[in-house]
């Protein structure tokens, strides 16, 4: 079930690996201070606002609100209600100079409210170590990946194109599907691992708008619910016959993650005067990922993929591939974007367990984006294994 706690010796074996990780990366280290709500559901299995203090013999969970929902919720070992920082200075009296944070979440106002109470003068990142960590997914993360993905596949495959009428505006599309996901046990929305991020549905975009510029580092394209909001879709944009759909549409189950997006020509390709050249770039597509599904296995190097993918694009539609994004694939899990990226200057060489969200698409100009995506489990053996279903499938909708 969703709401089935994370086990407590998933989160034991997580919080050694930190501390093994960091005495790798730093022999003396002596205290990471952890604030963001992805890092504290992964170490301890709730997302209340509060503080994780970890050093090497002592790990607490500081909890804001609500003290009450994290021990109800939460399977971590000392979870202890906070008022202020003045209550973890009293828990730690000894606070090293040199603290690890992680830079890429934490604000300035609460890196100042830190160090009001506990005195450290060096705050050191420990982004890279957090990345790496999860990175590799253990058999707990898979298995909450396998699921989303089972979900992922019937909502995009099997009633996706089920739902495409005459009429329907992007966003009521976009809507119905997040709903199918929602009805069969999704979480509902996806995170981005920035500070500023939305947390987003997903996108819906019909023809020109898929090739609309957002604020994302993504090739889809959406004119968004208004300016303010770049996601979801447009309700004033409703499907006619001869509209490229994009569907670039998120699924997670217990916070984890999986990524897949499917096209479809609404109509007659054959009627259509570039007919032709619009199934030339899906079936590209297609084949980009197959190949891409084939690369990842351990010991390949990302940016080395990324390049020999780049080689195979068809000199036809290399101005538009990607819609001018530098990168073919990312890792996912507990966020969308995380690292690994299939993109140059990822040198480290991938690992079993690892999970790659692989989208290739390709603009079309004056017709749309074409594409598809799926999340991909790499094994110990053999090509990597798709979670979310096939890239193949049906493209010409005859509504």
């Amino acid at each position: 079930m969703p709401h089935t706690p994370v086990p407590a010796g998933e989160l034991n074996a997580r919080l050694s690996r930190l501390r093994a990780a960091l005495a790798q990366h730093d022999p003396a280290w002596s205290m990471t201070i952890l604030d963001n709500k992805i890092d504290l559901y992964y170490f301890t299995g709730t997302m209340q606002d509060g503080a994780l203090i970890v050093t090497p013999d002592q790990a607490v969970l500081f909890v804001r609100r609500s003290f009450e929902c994290a021990k109800r919720e939460s399977a971590f070992a000392d979870i202890r209600p906070l008022g202020s920082f003045r209550a973890v200075a009293e828990a730690f009296p000894t606070i090293p100079d040199r603290v690890y944070v992680a830079a890429r979440t934490m604000t300035l106002q609460k890196l100042s409210l830190l160090q009001k109470y506990l005195p450290f003068t060096q705050p050191q990142p420990v982004d890279g170590v957090l990345a790496g960590l999860r990175a590799v997914k253990s058999a707990y993360e898979l298995d909450c990946m396998r699921q989303s993905g089972v979900l992922h596949r019937f909502a995009l495959e099997e009633i996706a194109p089920v739902l495409l009428r005459d009429g329907i505006s992007e966003a009521r599309l976009c809507s119905e599907v997040g709903t199918v996901l929602l009805e069969r046990g999704a979480m509902g929305i996806s995170r981005f691992n920035q500070a500023a991020a939305d947390d987003v549905l997903g996108v819906a975009s019909f023809s020109e708008n898929s090739l609309t510029g957002c604020g994302l580092d993504s090739p889809t394209g959406t004119a968004g619910t208004c300016i303010a909001m770049k996601s979801i879709g447009s309700s004033e944009r409703r499907l006619r016959e001869g509209d490229v759909v994009l569907l670039d549409i998120p699924s997670g189950f217990r916070g984890y993650h999986t990524d897949k997006s499917i096209s479809f020509f609404y109509g007659s390709l054959a009627r259509h005067p570039q007919g032709g050249r619009i199934r030339a770039a899906r079936e590209q597509c297609v084949f980009l990922e197959h190949e891409a599904a084939a690369m990842l296995r351990p010991g390949a190097v990302p940016a080395e993929v990324y390049g020999k993918l780049c080689a195979c694009v068809d000199p036809a539609f290399r101005a538009g591939f990607m819609n001018g994004c530098k990168f073919l694939g990312h890792s996912i899990g507990l966020t969308m974007d995380e690292s690994p990226v299939l993109a140059r200057g990822f040198e480290e060489p991938i690992r079993a367990g690892m999970t790659f969200a692989v989208e290739p698409k390709i603009a079309l100009e004056g017709i749309g984006l074409v594409g598809c995506e799926n999340t991909y489990e790499v094994v110990s053996d053999g090509p990597a294994r798709s979670l979310t279903g096939a890239c193949d499938t049906p493209f010409e909708i005859n509504g």
